[in-house]
């Protein structure tokens, strides 16, 4: 064996047990959804919304720069964007983020015409939820399940009737258990919210992107520290688990 493919050779021994693809698959084996796109369309515009998971640093004053780097962020936004616009160069695709760090969902609602509508986004994907659990439970805000859900539903339903061409994708909130900012009471008490994510996709017909599943199944490749280690903000190999799993689910 030459010294390269001997390098080769460990290097795959070493990290094959933690193959993002694999635990992707194990999470969303075949197609996640019967709605998943077959393909993206010339001058496609992709919106993600949502809280700091989504916002990651991105500069405000570059928003609507559509795939500026800088608009996109430092986590899994920037790395879809990456993966779809070095995958697709003919199709023109406009890709943006929108999201803010500490928003729930009333806070999306507050935003939604200019930082939404506005732009008619032919795929919006959303992923909030973990501030409407995590700022009550902090005494910072007075909503709970119920207002999260009726929240969301009416944001969706609003959203459907506003822009009726556009595929809508709805990502599960998501904690990951042990994370340095998790008490024993978070895995019970947030799956609710979890729930409530879920049957509003099921309910609109959205497309569906069970992130919770896909952390579940990375955690028992390795520890909580190495996909993110608040156990809320995941690490630069969570967004890229978060990334593929996105990819893997929509397209």
């Amino acid at each position: 064996m030459n010294r390269r493919n001997f390098f080769k050779k460990t290097v795959i021994a070493g990290t094959g047990a933690i193959l993002i693809p694999e635990i992707v698959n194990a999470a969303i084996p075949g197609t996640n959804s019967e709605n998943a796109f077959a393909g993206l369309k010339k001058d496609a515009v992709i919106l993600f919304q949502g809280d700091s998971i989504t916002d990651t640093g991105r500069k405000r004053e570059d928003e609507n720069n559509a795939n500026a780097q800088s608009m996109l962020g430092n986590g899994y936004v920037m790395l879809t964007a990456a993966s779809l616009l070095a995958n697709n160069p003919l199709e023109s695709l406009k890709i943006y983020n929108r999201g803010i760090s500490g928003n729930k969902v009333f806070q999306l609602q507050e935003r939604w015409e200019k930082d939404c509508l506005s732009l008619q986004p032919d795929i919006l994907s959303i992923l909030i939820g973990v501030n409407d659990y995590w700022h009550m439970k902090g005494g910072k805000y007075e909503g709970d399940i119920a207002k999260y859900n009726a929240d969301l539903r009416d944001l969706i339903s609003s959203t459907k009737k506003e822009l009726p061409g556009t595929k809508i994708v709805l990502c599960e909130p998501f904690i990951l258990a042990g994370g340095a900012a998790l008490d024993s009471t978070w895995e019970s008490e947030f799956a609710g919210y979890r729930d409530a994510a879920k049957q509003i996709a099921r309910d609109f017909n959205l497309i569906f992107v069970p992130f919770q599943k896909v952390f579940n199944e990375a955690l028992k490749k390795a520890p909580v520290d190495y996909w993110g280690r608040d156990g809320v903000h995941p690490s630069l190999a969570g967004a890229e688990l978060m990334s593929q799993a996105w990819l893997k689910a929509v397209l």
